[in-house]
């Protein structure tokens, strides 16, 4: 099992001391505050002012807290422009301690009004009292330390009142801002989206406080009784500040589907884990992708595409288990967070169901379609201990379920390719590639009548520290990564030169070059393939291009059509290994191709198994009335020799032949057979040299 936890063993420890920061701040609050209001009682001093003043700020202070109440969801006391300018307001003219009490207060009765989130109302207030603290130093070194009985009065306020009011009111948003911050953002995610588009949203703030809170003052000492109609302009400006946020929070949507986007996922992802570790259960990430969702789009125009993505978003929706959360991620993929999960099969459970539910048919103006779904789970600590890597990991096993066409499959590292080693491999190889230090060997195809029917290119590459690497190894690290164009480019630009100094030495041999679904899946493909014959000189009819039937299964039409293309330039096409896939025979009729290429798993036990005899005569008599050759894979003996020419099939590739050869080699053994083409050793006159001459490479 791979590690889970942070490699960074200071980041694990703020993990972990994570769910203490909001009851710390709750204690120093309560401290500072404590010990405020005991000194002030000690010294003689009232805690709030009475009068008029007091019943009109105590007036102006429950319609705050009416209206806070009001905006719902998570508008609490501490950093909205009403209450922070209220409470500068009553910091400068009164003191810190009866600034306290009035954010005790609001946070008690917002507390109150909303029990489900009295948690979050206790950090708030902790964070505003602290800040409030925070603000009365700079006031403290200018020497000034008002109280009820010595309000610090505006007609007392001088040139150096502006620099004061303005640390004051700096300090108090650094504080309570920082705090509240850290109280509550996930680990490692940095600083929140809203965090950082709410930039401008304090600068805002820190203007009300530096503007209203000094008008406060004024009001307050000359005519307190018009103290309540500050509530216009405070309502005023929560209002416009609280639209700005709602603009911010907009960022996190999916503008189509309205569910959160991968932003908010990852946020939210955090947060999951810092409460699962806290509490020690599980956390679980299902990525879904919908299977040919891309024909939907090619078929019926985008418009339709994007009224099918509100269908499956609702459906989504419905199909959530309690306490899970969707999102979209781009396209026609959507992500499903599951804070708590039991156990990594009730999570896989999870992922079946909702794969599921998307899987029944949809309606589209009277038109039913049934698009399935492949999810991928990855789970909180097993399979990773961060929200980017449980994306990740999520993501690989969705790729795996689409690939194998199996629903639904759960991360597993053997058959990640994206490990450190194999990561590694594909920054060598990509410069392998550059430098242009892989290299194409070539296998002889032969016809029984010792003909040379072409040559396949066979990609090697020769590590200079790992030695020779498994072609299957580094192709599939292509294939995952996006590399493939890039190597499928290569082989092709390779070959094709070879077969042009073929050409040049009179050797007219085609060639069979390899290439990937994803290669038969790019738009433009054909129209490349031709403009490399066409610059390297040759004949279209010199190239065989050879496909597996997995490139039938995600977009048979577009396979077609690509295919189609490379025939329109007189380019052969070949199905390779024949048999391993699902779906061949529906689809090989539409399929342009003039040779079939029968798998060596079928070959190997050709003269010892009936059923592979069986299933090999079958597949010849079948392509034949297609009209299309065969050739087996895999020939090693003269007993699978002679049994393929008796089931009439036309051409053979394996060891029996030759081995795949470097570039000199195969132009040495094709210039040495010439017009008699090959022949098996036991067709070979008698003679040690003849024999060894015609040993397989």
């Amino acid at each position: 099992m791979e590690p889970t936890e942070s490699a960074d063993p200071a980041a694990r420890l703020r993990r972990f001391a994570l769910p203490a920061v909001p009851a710390a701040t709750a204690a120093a609050a309560a401290l500072v505050l404590a010990t405020g209001v005991f000194r002030t009682a000690a010294e003689g001093h009232a805690l709030f002012p009475g009068g008029t003043a007091g019943w009109s700020l105590a007036l102006l202070t429950g319609i705050v807290v009416g209206h806070l109440v009001a905006l719902g969801r998570d508008r609490w006391w501490s950093g909205t422009g009403s209450g922070a300018a209220l409470t500068l307001g009553v910091l400068l003219l009164y003191g810190w301690v009866p600034a306290g009490l009035v954010s005790l207060a609001v946070v008690t009765l917002v507390g109150a009004a909303r029990r489900q989130r009295w948690r979050q109302g206790l950090l708030h207030g902790a964070a505003d009292i602290l800040g409030i603290g925070a603000a009365a130093l700079p006031m403290a070194a200018f020497g000034d330390v008002p109280s009820v009985e010595e309000p610090w009065l505006p007609v007392n306020w001088g040139i150096g009142a502006v620099p004061e009011v303005v640390l004051a009111a700096g300090a108090y948003l650094a504080v309570t801002r920082l705090l509240l911050w850290y109280g509550t953002a996930p680990r490692g995610a940095g600083l929140p989206t809203v965090a950082r588009t709410a930039l401008v949203r304090q600068a805002l703030v820190a203007v009300a406080l530096l503007g209203i809170a000094p008008l406060i003052c004024v009001v307050a000492a000359a005519k307190p009784v018009l103290l309540p109609l500050f509530a216009v302009p405070l309502i005023a400006l929560d209002s416009t500040l609280w639209i700005a946020r709602a603009r911010a929070e907009e960022q996190l949507r999916d503008p189509l589907t309205g569910l959160p986007n991968r932003q908010w996922l990852l946020e939210r992802t955090w947060k999951a884990l810092d409460e699962a570790d806290r509490i020690g259960k599980r956390t679980a990430l299902v990525l879904i992708d919908m299977d040919r969702f891309r024909a939907v789009n090619d078929t019926l125009g985008h418009l339709a595409g994007d009224r099918l993505l509100l269908q499956i978003a609702d459906r989504l929706r419905h199909a959530l288990p309690r306490g899970a959360e969707a999102a979209r991620l781009g396209g026609d993929e959507f992500a499903v967070l599951l804070p708590t999960a039991d156990s990594i099969t009730s999570a896989q459970r999870v992922a079946r169901t909702l794969v599921a539910a998307l899987g029944s048919p949809l309606d589209l103006d009277g038109l039913t379609l049934v698009l399935e779904a492949s999810a991928g789970v990855a789970v909180f600590p097993e399979h990773a201990g961060d929200a980017e890597g449980l994306l990740r990991r999520a993501d690989v096993a969705m790729y795996q379920a689409k690939r194998d066409r199996t629903g639904v499959e759960v991360y597993e590292s053997k058959r990640d390719s994206n490990t450190p080693d194999r990561l590694g491999l594909l920054g060598d190889l990509r410069r392998a590639l550059d430098a242009g230090e892989v290299e194409l060997h070539y296998q002889p195809k032969v016809r029984f009548d010792g003909h040379v029917a072409g040559l396949e290119a066979l990609v090697r590459w020769v590590h200079p520290e790992r030695g020779r690497v498994p072609p299957d190894e580094f192709i599939a690290i292509a294939e995952s990564s996006g590399l493939m164009p890039h190597l499928t480019e290569y082989v092709l630009e390779t070959a094709l030169a070879q077969v042009a100094r073929w050409r040049a030495q009179g050797l007219m041999v085609p060639v069979a070059v390899n290439v990937s679904p994803r290669d038969v899946h790019t738009p433009g493909f054909a129209g490349a393939v031709a403009a490399r014959l066409a610059r390297h000189g040759v004949p279209a009819g010199a190239l065989q291009l050879e496909i597996t039937e997995h490139v039938l299964l995600e977009d048979p039409q577009r396979a077609a059509d690509t295919l189609a293309g490379l025939t329109a330039h007189g380019v052969r096409m070949s199905l390779d290994d024949f048999g391993t896939g699902y779906s061949s025979l529906v689809h090989l009729r539409r399929l342009p191709v003039s040779e079939l290429k029968i798998d060596r798993s079928f070959v190997a036990r050709l003269a010892v198994d009936a059923e592979d005899a069986e299933i090999v005569r079958c597949t010849v008599d079948l392509a034949h009335s297609l009209g299309l050759l065969v050739v087996a894979e895999g020939v090693e003996d003269d007993e699978t020799w002679e049994r393929l020419r008796d089931l009439r099939c036309d051409a053979v590739q394996g060891w029996l032949v030759a081995a795949a050869m470097p570039p000199g080699e195969t132009t040495a053994w094709l210039l040495a057979r010439g017009e008699r083409g090959w022949r098996r050793p036991a067709e070979l006159p008698a003679g040690p040299s003849a024999a060894v001459a015609e040993r397989p490479a």
